[in-house]
């Protein structure tokens, strides 16, 4: 199978795609696992047929559910990290491919790294990471620098696929630094990311600049402001879009917690809340992959069970929200005295230590 080998060509086709959205199924091939193409082969290919989207600017394949990485892996050396090494083995087993991580995640690059070494798939997996840097001075690269070599030292890789301005600190001048690492060869892609609907605006004006290859953007059945612009614009421009708090944090399943699903489902092989909520996210033909976070082994093959069947189209998405809508609590989702993220979980890594020492100091 051949993909577009001209971005031009791709532009178009996820034009056309947004403009009927109903065509989502065809945006999201469901491919044999082997019809990865265009600059990358993984050594241990996924097995069965898996929702595949395209990576614009060089037409490989990836798995439309990624594994995230934020407060789940940071796991302190005192603490039990069994549960996050399985995670991993069975994403990697179920045919999940893409891992997103960031040296502001605690312990989660340290421990991502470490569990990849062990299964000996380090230099397979398509890696996401983030830049959050400022410098000593203007354009001062001296602390991005140290960033990305330490991300290699513990991911044990020699180059990142996707780097990412993390929340877009500093973005005028890391931007072009990552486009001088991307001419070095030492990361693949360029991109930018963010998770406040309150700075979607400015990320999708780094989107229609043409400076990226990746965004990644809040996105879920709950929060879809990022269709407004940057999904449109990701698709104009041919940049990958990779969705963060697709689950918006477990804030979901609290929702829907102990109700069951509506009868619909069924029609597209939806089997649990989680794949309810994942398909409605990757079936949108701009979205590339969808990263939910999970420190749960049982969580983790729910959420990759959402890549393989059918996918809603226009008219099963917008049934599905309506159903959302009906719901108790989910218009306030977001309010002042809603649920906190992962609610009745206990994540107290260095991330979640050092914010409760903060709280408590001021």
């Amino acid at each position: 199978m051949s993909m577009p080998s001209q971005q031009t060509a791709f532009t178009v086709n996820r034009r056309s795609l947004l403009k009927n959205i109903g065509a989502a199924g065809a945006a999201a091939a469901i491919l044999p696992a082997n019809s990865l193409v265009a600059g990358r082969a993984f050594a241990q290919e996924p097995q069965g047929d898996v929702v595949m989207r395209p990576i614009p600017r060089t037409g490989e394949m990836v798995p439309a559910i990624g594994l995230g990485t934020f407060m789940t892996f940071d796991v302190v050396p005192s603490g039990e990290r069994a549960k996050i090494s399985e995670v991993v083995r069975l994403f990697w087993e179920a045919g999940g491919r893409m891992f997103d991580t960031s040296p502001l995640y605690g312990m989660s690059e340290v421990n991502l790294g470490d569990f990849a070494s062990a299964l000996q798939i380090s230099g397979d997996m398509f890696i996401t990471n983030k830049i959050w840097s400022t410098g000593d001075y203007l354009a001062d690269d001296s602390h991005a620098e140290r960033s990305l070599e330490v991300s290699m030292e513990r991911l044990w890789r020699k180059h990142i696929d996707a780097m990412q301005c993390h929340s877009l600190v500093n973005a005028e001048i890391v931007i072009p630094l990552l486009n001088a690492w991307k001419k070095e060869e030492r990361i693949r892609f360029i991109g930018a990311s963010h998770h406040d609907p309150a700075y979607f605006d400015p990320l999708a004006t780094w989107v229609e600049s043409g400076q990226l290859d990746f965004v990644q953007v809040h996105y879920s059945i709950h929060t879809r402001k990022a269709e407004e612009q940057v999904l449109r614009a990701a698709a104009d421009q041919g940049v990958a879009v990779v969705v963060n708090m697709p689950l918006e944090k477990a804030r979901l399943h609290k929702i829907v917690a102990g109700r069951p699903l509506p009868d619909f489902a069924a029609d597209l092989g939806i089997e649990n809340w989680s794949q309810f909520f994942l398909k409605w996210v990757i079936a949108h033909p701009a979205v590339t992959c969808a990263i939910p976070a999970t420190s749960n082994p049982e969580h983790v093959l729910e959420n990759v069970g959402a890549m393989r069947g059918e996918l809603p189209d226009e008219k099963m998405r917008a049934r599905m929200v309506a159903f959302m809508e009906e719901l108790p609590g989910f218009a306030e989702l977001n309010e002042k005295g809603a649920a906190s993220w992962y609610p009745n979980k206990n994540y107290n890594g260095l991330v979640g230590q050092a914010q409760a020492e903060l709280r408590e100091r001021t």
